[in-house]
């Protein structure tokens, strides 16, 4: 019995062995067919092995960073998304090119404020990943923020000073700051003839209360001589009667 069961042993032990050595070569089979298709933009393909890859093994950073560019390649954009989301916590030294793709992925979704955020972590990670500024800025300006936008763009040409983009930058900039001080002055001119208005308002109800009292000033000056009329017109009435009355006894 125990020479029968020496080799299901050993062929036991060899065919876990051998699982477990399989894996890591098909893995790495897969990745390389997976990269070769993504280097020669055959995304759909790539796909197929970058997932295999990263079902045997989940921790494949690089993986990961093909897979979710074939991704917005064709458009899958939450796959995308979800798959950097998965890697990041565990992305180590590709921590900052990782939340650069994310937020890549986000600002295709027009989803500005969650690329802004993924483009922060970038920069948590290098503050020198210059292409991650000039991003986090781009979304910032659809977003509204100009005067952070600023802010980056200005941080951006200091750490990439000879970049092909400077000129256009300091050209958006000066464009941005001159339709701020523009919009300043209107926000200004806006307020002064509003108060011009309110002023204007206030003097005419001034007026208009002004001539309310005088018409009823005039009012009652009027009932008052009449008032007087009447009583003068009494008084005369009662003259006469005494006249009357003076003239009958005699």
């Amino acid at each position: 019995m125990l020479k029968n069961a020496l080799p299901l042993t050993k062929y036991g032990i060899f065919c876990v062995f051998g699982v477990f050595c399989l894996f890591p070569a098909f893995s790495q089979n897969s990745f390389s067919q997976g990269e070769a298709a993504f280097l020669e933009n055959r995304p759909s393909e790539a796909i197929v092995h970058l997932e295999a890859v990263i079902r045997d093994d989940p921790a494949h950073v690089q993986a990961f960073m093909y897979l979710g560019i074939a991704y917005l390649q064709l458009n899958r954009i939450d796959d995308a998304i979800t798959a950097y989301q998965r890697i990041l916590p565990r992305a180590g030294a590709q921590t900052a090119r990782i939340a650069f793709n994310l937020g890549n992925a986000y600002f295709m979704k027009r989803d500005h404020a969650q690329a802004v955020q993924s483009y922060a972590r970038a920069l948590e990670a290098d503050p020198l990943f210059a292409t991650a500024l000039l991003n986090m800025a781009n979304a910032k300006i659809e977003m509204g923020q100009y005067n952070e936008a600023i802010e980056d763009y200005e941080r951006y040409l200091i750490l990439e000073p000879a970049s092909p983009q400077s000129s256009q930058i300091r050209r958006l900039i000066t464009f941005i700051n001159e339709e701020s001080a523009a919009m300043q002055r209107r926000i200004q001119e806006e307020l002064a003839a509003e108060e011009q208005r309110r002023l204007a308002a206030e003097e005419n109800l001034r007026i208009e209360a002004e001539r309310r009292q005088q018409l009823l000033e005039d009012i009652a000056a009027s009932l008052q001589a009449a008032a007087e009329d009447l009583m003068s017109l009494s008084a005369g009435n009662e003259e006469i009667q005494e006249y009357d009355a003076r003239f009958e006894l005699d």
